[in-house]
């Protein structure tokens, strides 16, 4: 039994369907009352299982193991950061790490896949093409970042506790992971926002201080299907050969790419993004290398922008809200 903590924010409950796929049955935790997708729901009770607890208290998250045989974990939970308190932010996101690490070391669990996300690279590269899990990264280039700061950290103390005791831990670098459940604005990229606004024919609304919403702006994107698959195969085949895996589709898509994708699902919109390149976004695009992960695992991303875009056009048409 897999525990997927995090299990129903965005990409837990599409990782619980995936491991589901591969024979396994899931534990998913949540602090706050969150309703179960419709594709998990004949499952309820059976597959999955959902608790109530929160992370941070150490007992009540050790507790769930006398309850449940949890052979695996899957950390995805994720504290958000308020701003004007970096100091609580951070106690907070070392706790509920060092708590499931030690609960990975109390129930014998074998192995625990850790989200981490391709922010770490920051200021990693200067020129465009592929990021290597191996690229040297520099610390102080995301330290005023709040969650790469927070990822790299959660690396490197996961690493230490790996290195020391009998535990597989294994990091998954997250590109631009997009799709149903997910926020309909993102301050990272544009899609999620063409999206929404082409479904519910409203005008397209993007973050405050949005970079890359020009039409050559371009992003790795990975469909959250795609990544859930990977993460589902990372958990469960029988061997990893490294301790860092980049979870992506291995190329950069722009927003002309989704927009065009969009006039095809959805035809006659009125939707249009400025030509050209953000001139306050980043020259070049990078993309993450997957050769680990295709080797490993075999994973292979399955979503074209188009077929992104026809399933989660279609996902928001049925009345699901994100």
């Amino acid at each position: 039994m897999i525990l997927i903590t995090g299990g129903l924010g965005f990409i837990g409950p599409h990782s619980a369907r995936a491991l589901l796929d591969r024979g396994e049955s899931c534990v998913l935790t949540r602090r706050h009352s969150s309703g179960v997708p419709e594709f998990l729901a004949s499952e309820l009770d059976r597959r999955v299982l959902i608790e109530h607890v929160d992370l941070a208290d150490r007992d009540a998250l050790l507790e769930l193991g006398e309850r449940h045989a949890i052979t695996g974990i899957v950390h995805l939970a994720a504290a958000g950061f308020p701003g004007d308190q970096p100091l609580e932010y951070v106690r907070l996101s070392c706790q509920v790490l060092l708590n499931v690490l030690e609960a990975a070391q109390r129930w014998n669990v074998g192995r625990v896949c850790l989200a981490s996300t391709i922010g770490v690279y920051a200021g990693a590269v200067d020129k465009p093409g592929p990021l290597h899990e191996d690229t040297p990264l520099p610390l102080h280039a995301s330290a005023p970042l709040a969650i790469p700061t927070v990822k790299r950290t959660a690396e490197l103390l996961s690493g230490f506790v790996a290195t020391h005791a009998p535990l597989e831990v294994i990091n998954m670098r997250f590109s631009a992971i997009w799709g149903p459940l997910g926020r309909d604005r993102s301050p990272f990229f544009a899609a999620p926002a063409l999206i929404h606004a082409a479904v519910h024919g409203r005008a397209l609304e993007l973050r405050a201080r949005q970079q890359n919403g020009y039409t050559e702006d371009a992003i790795d994107m990975c469909y959250v299907k795609d990544c859930a698959r990977a993460i589902a195969l990372l958990q469960t085949v029988d061997t990893l050969s490294h301790a860092t895996y980049n979870v992506a589709a291995s190329r950069a898509t722009s927003n002309g790419e989704v927009l065009a994708a969009i006039h095809d699902v959805v035809p006659g919109i009125e939707l249009e993004l400025p030509a050209g390149r953000d001139p306050n976004g980043p020259s070049q695009d990078t993309w993450l290398d997957i050769g680990r992960l295709r080797d490993d695992t075999g994973y292979q991303p399955e979503y074209s922008a188009r077929h992104a875009v026809a399933d989660y056009v279609a996902w928001l048409r049925a009345g699901n809200p994100r």
